[in-house]
């Protein structure tokens, strides 16, 4: 399903797959040979998103732009089913295994591997080749690689790394944070109400 958004439409080029239930909304550009299989979300919510040459982007995965930070995926990268990508970059070769997330703000060099359920967090930077194992985290720039277990010096990096600040615009001591964090992010989503079909 395609969408124009915000008055800008996908761009796909012909040789292109996109599975029936995948949804396509507003400034993405779809490379040569890419596969956007069943379920696959792709959504540009004010910034572009760009895949390049032969990206997998797998069943249920889900790759969002904003006005900030856009989305920008390279070539011959794979990103696995259930995925999540939002406003990051990646490099090409890269494969990002089944459940992965990738925040805000993140760089990922080519030839990377983040495995199963691993997370890259907001404003991380993985050098070329990096492996986050399965379930790890990667927090900052320079990157730390933490095992799950170890959540008090993820929470102490992510503490500094401010998502909502970084990604709302907000204080996190705000003492309404999830009433403001909502009402502001739900004025923006609700720009989709004048989202247009463009394929049936």
């Amino acid at each position: 399903m395609l969408f124009e958004h915000l008055g800008a439409e996908p761009q796909i080029d012909p040789t292109a797959v996109i599975a029936p239930t995948a949804v396509i909304s507003g400034d993405v550009t779809i490379g040569p040979d890419c596969q956007i299989l069943h379920g696959a979300v792709i959504t540009s919510e004010g910034g572009p998103i760009t895949l390049g040459a032969s990206v997998i982007v797998m069943e249920n995965a889900l790759v969002r732009a904003s006005a900030t930070n856009p989305v920008h995926i390279g070539a011959h990268t794979l990103v696995g089913p259930m995925c999540s990508i939002s406003g990051a970059t990646i490099g090409s070769e890269v494969f990002l295994a089944t459940g992965t997330r990738i925040f805000n703000g993140a760089h990922i060099d080519t030839g990377c591997e983040v495995r199963i359920n691993a997370v890259v967090h907001l404003r991380t930077h993985l050098p070329e080749g990096t492996i986050v194992p399965i379930g790890w985290v990667a927090v900052g720039d320079p990157v730390q690689i933490l095992p799950p277990a170890e959540h008090e010096r993820i929470w102490q990096e992510q503490q500094e790394l401010d998502f909502p600040g970084y990604v709302f615009g907000l204080d996190r001591e705000t003492p309404d944070l999830l009433v403001q964090l909502t009402e502001r992010y739900g004025r923006s989503l609700s720009r989709h109400a004048d989202d247009r079909r463009l394929d049936g």
